[in-house]
């Protein structure tokens, strides 16, 4: 590896490449059965456990897959039986469609990329499952009526100040979603540069017509870091799948072939001081030299146009079991880990208190366990298997006594799909034109299991901080009477008695503060909720 290393830092100086922050989307809200549907939808896949999704129609698994969205699954809708009251369903339902408030569309992380000359900066979401790269363009999108009919997206590229753009009138691309949830538009080529390598006549696909589950997302587009038999352009109506950004690096020819390749390093919002990365071209060499082992390689499949490998065992605290030509693929663009549901169930056998929940369509683990009663958990990678550090066997607070846990079935899909929770405890290595997936593992020393313990609400605050006060007001009150009493104990603490009365006021005067603040946000809040549009802390 050490001569690989070396061709690195001489393409890294000789270009300025750089790493590409992956940032962590401050509107992002982890939410377990959201992620889910997310996933369900994307992949189309019929779910075997109870739950309010489902797919209307059978999966065909002999179909080639379709597209991305659609890989195996007839153009059923993604369907939604009557949600218990303790779900919420705030916002509108459209027939046929999962709203927003029932899929977790939006990206976890966003990365800058330029396109143009001169560059214009765009934020997309790193996705190795898809293969097209497409943004959001000055011109209108079409919203659903009950959206309010057409309306103007963020102004995020503009081909028209970009000297190099190449429009193509004859291509024309479209992604679709098992509940009927699209984007499409123009196709055309442009140069594209993502952390310092400038890619040439790379396609770029303008969205001019978006549906609501798109437009609603924080990033500015997608770019696909799959196969490109998963793109979805189209030249006069025929499939016309174009290359991604990472075969036309290949193709340019100006990079050798040890650096045919990119890496994503992930980590927990749990790690605040930690900082998620993408970097193409080179590898990391200091995070492979801190793991203590060598990056562990195995063949892709990629006849299906996902970084699929060969995973035929998994192991729950020292338990190993076959799963004899189990395959599975490394996804950036799904949050959860969905594996078989022989490997759920024994893997949350192994969870004192877990249990599957309709309602959430999941496995829940009380939100009181600790990292030390959580099992050991690995799943194979070829001949090796990797752990899932303890904290990522917790997703997102369920409720507020459950996690939803980050490992959930992979219902009748025919392949595992690992995602953010597999792949934050490696750092991943896609060597495509080696054609292999490369691992090592990455684990935290401190594993946190606390869950969060405040809501995101500034309503949720004011009342963690309403019930201090009150608890403060009750210790002063006891201070008080211990005060009053006529003994030598009494006099002896006179002077600590009004230390708590004075902290007891001060108490108080932040909590009238946060309490008026509490009020000024519900005010913003209702405001926002007549006019249909609430902002991510209500």
């Amino acid at each position: 590896m050490e001569s690989i290393f070396q061709v690195h830092a001489a393409l890294r100086q000789e270009f300025g490449l750089t790493k590409i922050k992956a940032i962590r989307n401050k509107n992002y809200r982890p939410h377990g059965t959201k992620s889910y549907v997310r996933v369900l939808n994307r992949f189309g896949f019929q779910p075997t456990k109870p739950g309010p999704y489902f797919h209307k129609f059978t999966i065909d698994k002999n179909a080639a897959p379709k597209q991305i969205g659609l890989p195996r699954s007839h153009n059923g809708l993604v369907r939604k039986t009557p949600v218990p009251k303790s779900v919420d369903t705030s916002e509108p339902t459209v027939p046929g469609e999962v709203t927003a408030e029932d899929q977790q569309n939006d990206s976890m992380y966003l990365c800058e990329v330029l396109i143009g000359t001169p560059p214009q900066k765009v934020m997309l979401d790193f996705d190795t499952g898809s293969s097209d790269l497409w943004v959001r363009t000055t011109k209108k999108f079409t919203l659903p009526a009950w959206l309010g009919g057409a309306g103007a997206g963020p102004r995020n590229f503009d081909p028209s100040k970009s000297s190099s753009w190449k429009g193509d009138s004859d291509k024309a691309w479209m992604i679709t979603y098992g509940d009927g949830s699209s984007a499409s538009g123009d196709v055309g080529a442009d140069a594209v540069s993502i952390g310092g390598l400038v890619i040439k006549d790379q396609a770029v696909e303008l969205a001019t017509k978006m549906s609501a589950q798109f437009s609603e997302g924080t990033g500015d587009g997608l770019l696909g870091l799959a196969f490109p038999m998963l793109n979805t352009v189209t030249t006069n109506g025929q499939h016309d799948p174009q290359p991604t950004p990472i075969v036309n690096m290949i193709n340019q020819s100006d990079i050798p072939k040890e650096a045919e390749l990119f890496t994503s390093c992930f980590y927990s919002s749990r790690d605040e001081e930690k900082e998620s990365f993408y970097t193409f071209g080179w590898i990391d060499d200091e995070i492979v030299k801190s793991s203590g082992e060598d990056i562990t390689w195995t063949d892709i499949d990629n006849s299906e146009g996902f970084w699929m490998f060969s995973s035929e065992s998994f192991t729950v605290n020292g338990q190993k079991v076959t799963a004899s030509g189990n395959k599975a693929i490394a996804d950036t663009g799904t949050t959860l880990a969905l594996v078989s549901d022989s490997v759920c169930d024994a893997l949350y056998k192994q969870i004192k208190g877990s249990f599957y929940s309709e309602e959430y369509q999941g496995y829940l683990i009380p939100n009181t366990i600790s990292a030390e009663d959580l099992p050991n958990f690995s799943i194979a990678v070829g001949d090796k298997e990797f752990v899932i550090q303890k904290e990522g066997l917790l997703f997102a607070p369920a409720d507020s006594e459950n996690w939803y846990g980050g490992v959930q079935s992979r219902g009748q899909n025919p392949f595992d799909i690992l995602g953010d929770t597999f792949l934050k405890s490696i750092y991943a290595v896609w060597d495509q034109g080696n054609n292999r997936f490369g691992a090592v593992p990455k684990i935290e020393k401190f594993q946190n299991t606390t869950p969060p313990a405040e809501g995101s609400g500034t309503a949720t605050k004011c009342e963690g901080t309403r019930g201090k006060c009150a608890e403060a007001e009750k210790k002063c009150k006891t201070s008080e009477r211990i005060c009053q009493k006529p003994d030598e104990k009494c006099k002896e603490s006179e002077s600590k008695c009004q230390k708590p009365e004075e902290k007891c006021e001060t108490t108080e005067t932040k909590c009238v503060s946060a309490e008026s603040k509490r009020e000024e946000e519900e005010l913003k809040c209702g405001k926002a909720e007549e006019s249909g549009s609430c902002p991510t802390a209500c």
